[in-house]
């Protein structure tokens, strides 16, 4: 028997045209035809379109080829749209949900799914399971995680998943072209908010403080230990100004462009040093600061010299160019949007004087 099932199986290979016993073919609106070579047994078998289709209770199923050449009328133009329910195949049509629900999918993809999977019956129904909106309690649920987990400190190897938890924190409240995710209730607000006010209150604590700690890590000597210090003092400290140069906490113009001034320089000098160390130290490890925190602290520096009015950003800079150390923290970012946003000045309020100008005159 075993043979004879091998015979069968090679027998019956779709697009054979040598053995096949019924010409299928699939036309569009456009005229285009495909051929497809088949076999009325299996067909029978798995499709009922074609069960009926080749029965002799078809009406045409005595005019002459009717039964060997099957004409399917496909009204969109591409094949793939002519969806196996249709058909009535079954077994495809199973083998496309499990498919379909088990992989990922891209955005221009969804649209589609959500265009075929309905025609396709309750079977298909787990597909879209995943494009229904999502409960409001889960929601809330993992914004308040995520705003713990973006106002927290994790270690520096994790800042560029706490930016992230921050940015989708913006997104998920932020109105663009769809509705926000969630609308802030009152347990939302009381987390948010007492977050906030002991970050601020941090921030303010540091501020005041940051003139004497300063100049107390500056008198130190360059041993492992003091130089660790140093260090501390500046993962702290990029807490602090990342919270005011990403508007967590808002600083008045002259409070933000004192910070620049007290912990920039220190940083600028202390960077090289802690370099140095780390490179002859046995010890190096201890003093080891992810690059990935120097970029953040780097973006930061910018961030808030972007903040402020554009005096006080050229006296920054021009501090900066002057400087030995200007290597890092690299302002050349600034430096650039301040030239520009200096010339667009001019011509804006040459504009400006313009429109005053017409509107005295009428």
């Amino acid at each position: 028997m075993e043979p004879i099932g091998k015979e069968e199986k090679i027998a019956c290979v779709i697009g054979d045209r040598s053995t096949s016993d019924v010409d299928v073919r699939l036309r569009t609106q456009e005229g285009r035809d495909d051929w497809l070579y088949c076999h009325s047994e299996i067909l029978v078998k798995n499709c009922k379109y074609f069960a009926d289709r080749l029965s002799e209770n078809w009406p045409t199923c005595q005019i002459l080829d009717s039964r060997n050449c099957v004409d399917v009328y496909c009204q969109e133009l591409n094949f793939d749209y002519h969806v196996a329910v249709e058909l009535g195949c079954p077994q495809i049509v199973t083998a496309c949900v499990n498919y379909l629900e088990a992989v990922t999918w891209e955005e221009a993809e969804e649209d589609e799914i959500l265009k075929i999977v309905p025609r396709m019956g309750l079977q298909a129904e787990p597909i879209l399971a995943r494009l229904q909106p999502v409960n409001q309690s889960a929601i809330v649920n993992i914004f308040v995680s995520a705003l713990r987990f973006a106002t927290s400190s994790p270690p520096p190897q994790m800042n560029d998943l706490k930016s992230s938890a921050q940015e989708q924190l913006e997104y998920m409240l932020t109105e663009d072209d769809d509705a926000p995710l969630l609308t802030a209730d009152d347990n939302i607000k009381l987390e948010i908010l007492s977050k906030l006010e002991i970050m601020r209150e941090f921030v303010v604590y540091w501020f005041d403080a940051s003139d004497k700690i300063v100049k107390v890590l500056e008198q130190g000597s360059s041993t492992t230990e003091v130089i660790e210090i140093k260090l501390r003092a500046i993962e702290v400290t990029s807490k602090v100004l990342e919270a005011i140069g990403y508007g967590t906490v808002i600083l008045p113009t002259a409070k933000r462009l004192q910070v620049l001034k007290v912990w920039l320089p220190f940083v600028r000098v202390t960077k090289p040093l802690i370099d140095s160390v780390t490179m002859n130290c046995e010890n190096a490890m201890l003093l080891k600061l992810d690059g990935e925190m120097w970029q953040s602290l780097e973006s930061t520096f910018v961030s808030i010299i972007l903040a402020l009015p554009s005096g006080d950003q050229a006296e920054v800079l021009t501090e900066w160019l002057d400087n030995e150390y200007m290597q890092y923290p690299d302002l050349t970012e600034a430096f650039e949007v301040w030239c520009y946003r200096s010339k667009v000045a001019k011509r804006r309020l040459s504009l400006l004087e313009d429109e005053h100008a017409m509107t005295n005159s009428f």
